[in-house]
Protein backbone atom coordinates (compact mmCIF):
# COMPACT_ATOMS: atom_id res chain seq x y z
CA UNK A 1 0.00 0.00 0.00
CA UNK A 2 2.87 2.42 0.90
CA UNK A 3 4.77 1.36 -2.45
CA UNK A 4 1.75 2.17 -4.60
CA UNK A 5 0.97 5.54 -2.29
CA UNK A 6 4.16 6.43 -3.09
CA UNK A 7 3.85 6.18 -6.83
CA UNK A 8 1.00 7.67 -6.89
CA UNK A 9 2.57 10.94 -5.49
CA UNK A 10 5.29 10.94 -8.38
CA UNK A 11 8.40 11.52 -6.92
CA UNK A 12 9.90 12.50 -9.56
CA UNK A 13 7.71 16.04 -9.89
CA UNK A 14 7.80 16.56 -6.45
CA UNK A 15 10.28 19.18 -6.76
CA UNK A 16 8.27 21.12 -9.26
CA UNK A 17 5.74 22.46 -6.62
CA UNK A 18 8.05 22.16 -3.52
CA UNK A 19 10.89 24.48 -5.19
CA UNK A 20 9.19 27.09 -6.37
CA UNK A 21 7.33 27.35 -3.12
CA UNK A 22 10.98 27.22 -1.29
CA UNK A 23 12.79 30.03 -3.51
CA UNK A 24 9.79 32.44 -3.72
CA UNK A 25 9.71 32.16 0.43
CA UNK A 26 13.49 32.03 0.40
CA UNK A 27 14.37 34.98 -1.84
CA UNK A 28 11.86 37.19 -0.35
CA UNK A 29 12.44 36.46 3.42
CA UNK A 30 15.85 35.87 2.88
CA UNK A 31 15.80 33.56 5.91
CA UNK A 32 15.08 29.63 7.15
CA UNK A 33 12.26 29.56 9.59
CA UNK A 34 9.37 26.99 10.26
CA UNK A 35 7.15 28.19 8.14
CA UNK A 36 9.86 27.42 5.06
CA UNK A 37 10.48 24.30 6.14
CA UNK A 38 7.23 23.22 6.88
CA UNK A 39 5.84 24.70 3.60
CA UNK A 40 7.97 23.21 1.42
CA UNK A 41 7.71 20.04 3.04
CA UNK A 42 4.00 20.34 2.10
CA UNK A 43 4.40 21.10 -1.35
CA UNK A 44 7.15 18.16 -1.05
CA UNK A 45 4.91 15.43 -0.20
CA UNK A 46 1.90 15.95 0.77
CA UNK A 47 0.23 18.23 -2.09
CA UNK A 48 1.35 16.61 -4.94
CA UNK A 49 -0.27 12.80 -3.17
CA UNK A 50 -3.69 15.28 -3.24
CA UNK A 51 -3.46 16.34 -6.76
CA UNK A 52 -2.14 13.06 -8.37
CA UNK A 53 -3.66 10.76 -5.75
CA UNK A 54 -6.67 12.00 -6.27
CA UNK A 55 -5.99 12.47 -10.60
CA UNK A 56 -5.61 8.45 -10.05
CA UNK A 57 -8.21 7.52 -8.39
CA UNK A 58 -10.84 9.30 -10.89
CA UNK A 59 -9.04 8.04 -13.50
CA UNK A 60 -8.45 4.44 -12.93
CA UNK A 61 -10.95 3.59 -16.00
CA UNK A 62 -8.65 5.15 -18.74
CA UNK A 63 -5.53 4.43 -16.70
CA UNK A 64 -6.07 0.41 -17.59
CA UNK A 65 -5.99 1.64 -21.21
CA UNK A 66 -2.83 3.60 -20.70
CA UNK A 67 0.51 1.52 -21.14
CA UNK A 68 2.93 4.35 -19.44
CA UNK A 69 1.07 4.19 -16.23
CA UNK A 70 2.06 1.74 -13.73
CA UNK A 71 5.88 3.44 -12.85
CA UNK A 72 7.72 6.75 -12.49
CA UNK A 73 4.86 8.30 -14.94
CA UNK A 74 1.53 7.33 -12.70
CA UNK A 75 0.28 4.33 -10.51
CA UNK A 76 -2.46 2.19 -11.62
CA UNK A 77 -4.49 2.03 -8.44
CA UNK A 78 -5.98 -1.23 -7.84
CA UNK A 79 -9.94 -0.31 -6.36
CA UNK A 80 -9.14 -1.80 -2.99
CA UNK A 81 -6.50 1.32 -2.80
CA UNK A 82 -9.03 3.82 -3.95
CA UNK A 83 -10.58 4.93 0.05
CA UNK A 84 -7.32 4.62 1.61
CA UNK A 85 -5.62 6.77 -0.97
CA UNK A 86 -8.41 9.62 -0.39
CA UNK A 87 -8.16 9.12 3.34
CA UNK A 88 -4.11 9.20 2.80
CA UNK A 89 -4.50 12.94 1.19
CA UNK A 90 -7.08 13.93 3.88
CA UNK A 91 -4.75 12.80 6.67
CA UNK A 92 -1.82 14.10 5.03
CA UNK A 93 -2.53 17.78 4.09
CA UNK A 94 -5.29 18.54 6.66
CA UNK A 95 -2.61 19.35 9.12
CA UNK A 96 -0.28 21.28 7.31
CA UNK A 97 -3.13 23.17 5.72
CA UNK A 98 -4.58 24.14 9.17
CA UNK A 99 -0.76 25.37 10.09
CA UNK A 100 -0.39 27.24 6.82
CA UNK A 101 -3.63 29.56 7.34
CA UNK A 102 -2.54 29.81 11.27
CA UNK A 103 0.44 31.54 10.25
CA UNK A 104 -0.70 33.62 7.04
CA UNK A 105 -3.24 36.28 6.09
CA UNK A 106 -6.30 36.64 4.69
CA UNK A 107 -4.95 37.28 0.85
CA UNK A 108 -2.22 34.26 1.66
CA UNK A 109 -5.46 31.80 2.22
CA UNK A 110 -7.30 33.21 -0.84
CA UNK A 111 -3.96 31.98 -2.74
CA UNK A 112 -4.05 28.24 -0.61
CA UNK A 113 -7.88 28.12 -1.40
CA UNK A 114 -7.05 28.40 -5.37
CA UNK A 115 -4.00 26.33 -5.25
CA UNK A 116 -6.13 23.29 -3.23
CA UNK A 117 -9.15 24.04 -5.50
CA UNK A 118 -7.00 23.79 -8.28
CA UNK A 119 -5.73 20.44 -7.10
CA UNK A 120 -9.14 18.88 -6.12
CA UNK A 121 -11.17 20.22 -9.29
CA UNK A 122 -9.01 18.56 -11.86
CA UNK A 123 -9.90 15.39 -11.73
CA UNK A 124 -12.69 14.98 -8.87
CA UNK A 125 -15.84 13.60 -9.90
CA UNK A 126 -18.45 16.34 -10.94
CA UNK A 127 -15.65 19.09 -11.68
CA UNK A 128 -13.43 17.29 -13.83
CA UNK A 129 -11.40 20.28 -15.27
CA UNK A 130 -9.05 18.00 -16.41
CA UNK A 131 -11.81 17.25 -19.12
CA UNK A 132 -12.50 21.01 -20.15
CA UNK A 133 -10.47 21.96 -23.18
CA UNK A 134 -7.47 24.45 -22.39
CA UNK A 135 -9.24 25.00 -18.50
CA UNK A 136 -7.13 21.44 -18.24
CA UNK A 137 -3.76 23.24 -19.20
CA UNK A 138 -4.80 26.43 -17.33
CA UNK A 139 -5.57 24.47 -13.84
CA UNK A 140 -2.62 21.85 -14.40
CA UNK A 141 -0.05 24.99 -14.49
CA UNK A 142 -2.10 26.70 -11.78
CA UNK A 143 -0.80 23.29 -9.88
CA UNK A 144 2.91 24.37 -9.87
CA UNK A 145 2.93 28.09 -10.47
CA UNK A 146 0.54 28.79 -7.13
CA UNK A 147 3.15 27.60 -4.47
CA UNK A 148 5.20 30.16 -5.63
CA UNK A 149 2.82 32.95 -5.84
CA UNK A 150 1.51 31.45 -2.21
CA UNK A 151 5.54 31.58 -1.22
CA UNK A 152 5.72 35.19 -2.23
CA UNK A 153 2.40 36.63 -0.74
CA UNK A 154 2.98 34.43 2.31
CA UNK A 155 6.46 36.18 2.91
CA UNK A 156 5.21 39.69 1.72
CA UNK A 157 6.86 40.41 -1.30
CA UNK A 158 6.11 43.27 -3.47
CA UNK A 159 5.10 42.36 -6.94
CA UNK A 160 6.41 44.43 -9.07
CA UNK A 161 6.14 44.25 -13.39
CA UNK A 162 9.28 42.28 -13.50
CA UNK A 163 7.85 39.59 -11.18
CA UNK A 164 4.78 39.50 -12.82
CA UNK A 165 6.96 38.76 -16.29
CA UNK A 166 8.42 36.09 -14.26
CA UNK A 167 4.88 34.41 -13.16
CA UNK A 168 3.39 34.87 -16.91
CA UNK A 169 6.67 33.16 -18.26
CA UNK A 170 6.21 30.26 -15.46
CA UNK A 171 2.39 29.65 -16.34
CA UNK A 172 2.86 29.68 -20.05
CA UNK A 173 5.76 27.01 -19.12
CA UNK A 174 3.02 25.48 -17.39
CA UNK A 175 0.52 25.47 -19.74
CA UNK A 176 2.52 24.32 -22.62
CA UNK A 177 3.83 21.51 -20.78
CA UNK A 178 0.73 20.30 -19.76
CA UNK A 179 -0.52 20.41 -23.17
CA UNK A 180 2.22 18.43 -24.56
CA UNK A 181 2.04 15.76 -21.90
CA UNK A 182 -1.68 14.83 -22.85
CA UNK A 183 -0.78 14.53 -26.65
CA UNK A 184 0.42 10.83 -25.63
CA UNK A 185 -2.28 10.03 -23.91
CA UNK A 186 -5.01 10.86 -26.74
CA UNK A 187 -5.82 7.35 -27.96
CA UNK A 188 -5.81 5.85 -24.07
CA UNK A 189 -8.64 8.90 -22.81
CA UNK A 190 -10.67 8.70 -25.94
CA UNK A 191 -10.96 4.84 -25.08
CA UNK A 192 -11.65 5.86 -21.73
CA UNK A 193 -14.35 8.39 -22.40
CA UNK A 194 -12.00 11.44 -21.07
CA UNK A 195 -11.94 14.47 -23.15
CA UNK A 196 -8.64 17.39 -22.97
CA UNK A 197 -7.13 19.68 -25.06
CA UNK A 198 -5.21 16.91 -26.93
CA UNK A 199 -8.45 14.71 -27.68
CA UNK A 200 -10.46 18.04 -28.86
CA UNK A 201 -8.50 19.75 -30.97
CA UNK A 202 -5.84 17.02 -32.04
CA UNK A 203 -2.32 16.42 -31.52
CA UNK A 204 -0.83 18.43 -34.25
CA UNK A 205 -2.59 21.46 -32.90
CA UNK A 206 -1.56 20.46 -29.51
CA UNK A 207 2.01 20.23 -30.31
CA UNK A 208 1.69 24.00 -32.04
CA UNK A 209 0.43 25.41 -29.31
CA UNK A 210 2.26 23.89 -26.51
CA UNK A 211 5.53 25.37 -28.84
CA UNK A 212 4.14 28.67 -29.25
CA UNK A 213 3.20 28.75 -25.25
CA UNK A 214 7.54 27.91 -24.79
CA UNK A 215 8.16 30.56 -26.91
CA UNK A 216 5.94 32.74 -25.12
CA UNK A 217 7.49 31.89 -22.09
CA UNK A 218 11.23 32.89 -23.07
CA UNK A 219 10.13 36.22 -24.56
CA UNK A 220 8.46 37.45 -21.36
CA UNK A 221 11.27 36.22 -19.48
CA UNK A 222 13.44 39.22 -21.31
CA UNK A 223 11.38 41.82 -19.13
CA UNK A 224 12.55 39.88 -15.73
CA UNK A 225 15.57 42.10 -13.58
CA UNK A 226 18.70 40.49 -14.34
CA UNK A 227 19.72 37.59 -14.78
CA UNK A 228 16.53 36.92 -14.82
CA UNK A 229 17.05 36.91 -18.95
CA UNK A 230 19.11 34.43 -18.99
CA UNK A 231 16.62 31.99 -18.02
CA UNK A 232 14.81 32.63 -21.66
CA UNK A 233 17.13 30.61 -23.20
CA UNK A 234 15.62 27.46 -21.10
CA UNK A 235 12.73 27.27 -23.45
CA UNK A 236 14.66 26.72 -26.05
CA UNK A 237 15.10 22.98 -25.10
CA UNK A 238 11.43 22.26 -24.21
CA UNK A 239 10.42 24.49 -27.60
CA UNK A 240 12.75 22.38 -29.52
CA UNK A 241 11.71 19.15 -27.59
CA UNK A 242 8.33 18.93 -29.22
CA UNK A 243 9.19 20.04 -32.74
CA UNK A 244 9.01 16.54 -33.71
CA UNK A 245 5.61 16.08 -33.56
CA UNK A 246 5.23 18.79 -35.05
CA UNK A 247 2.84 16.79 -37.53
CA UNK A 248 2.01 13.76 -35.35
CA UNK A 249 -1.40 12.04 -36.17
CA UNK A 250 -3.50 11.42 -33.50
CA UNK A 251 -3.42 7.62 -33.63
CA UNK A 252 0.25 8.10 -33.14
CA UNK A 253 0.28 10.38 -30.54
CA UNK A 254 1.68 7.62 -28.20
CA UNK A 255 5.22 8.34 -29.91
CA UNK A 256 5.33 11.77 -28.12
CA UNK A 257 6.01 10.10 -24.51
CA UNK A 258 9.82 10.11 -25.43
CA UNK A 259 9.61 13.46 -25.83
CA UNK A 260 7.75 13.90 -22.67
CA UNK A 261 10.41 11.45 -20.92
CA UNK A 262 12.99 14.45 -22.76
CA UNK A 263 10.88 17.16 -20.77
CA UNK A 264 11.52 15.24 -16.86
CA UNK A 265 15.22 15.43 -17.33
CA UNK A 266 14.96 19.23 -18.81
CA UNK A 267 13.13 19.68 -15.41
CA UNK A 268 16.01 18.63 -13.72
CA UNK A 269 18.40 20.88 -15.94
CA UNK A 270 16.45 23.81 -16.00
CA UNK A 271 16.13 23.47 -12.09
CA UNK A 272 19.67 23.33 -11.85
CA UNK A 273 20.12 26.23 -13.74
CA UNK A 274 17.20 28.63 -12.08
CA UNK A 275 18.85 27.56 -8.85
CA UNK A 276 22.24 28.84 -9.64
CA UNK A 277 20.28 32.06 -10.78
CA UNK A 278 18.81 32.45 -7.88
CA UNK A 279 21.82 32.72 -6.03
CA UNK A 280 23.76 35.08 -8.19
CA UNK A 281 20.48 37.01 -7.30
CA UNK A 282 21.10 36.71 -3.98
CA UNK A 283 24.51 37.67 -4.15
CA UNK A 284 23.70 41.03 -6.28
CA UNK A 285 20.71 42.07 -3.80
CA UNK A 286 22.18 41.49 -0.45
Amino acid sequence: MIRQLLVSSRPLSWVNTAFPFAAGYLMTTREVDLVFVLGTIYFLIPYNLAMYGINDVFDYESDLRNPRKGGVEGAVLDRSLHKVTLWAVVITNIPFLVYLVAVGSPLSWLVLAVSVFAVIAYSMKGLRFKERPFLDSLTSSTHFVSPLVYGLVLAGAVFTPALWAVLGAFFLWGVASHAFGAVQDIVADREGGISSIATVIGGRATVRFAFACYVLAGLLLLASEWPGPIAAVLALPYALSVVPYWSVRDEDAETANKGWKRFLWFNFLSGFVVTMLLIWTWVLRP
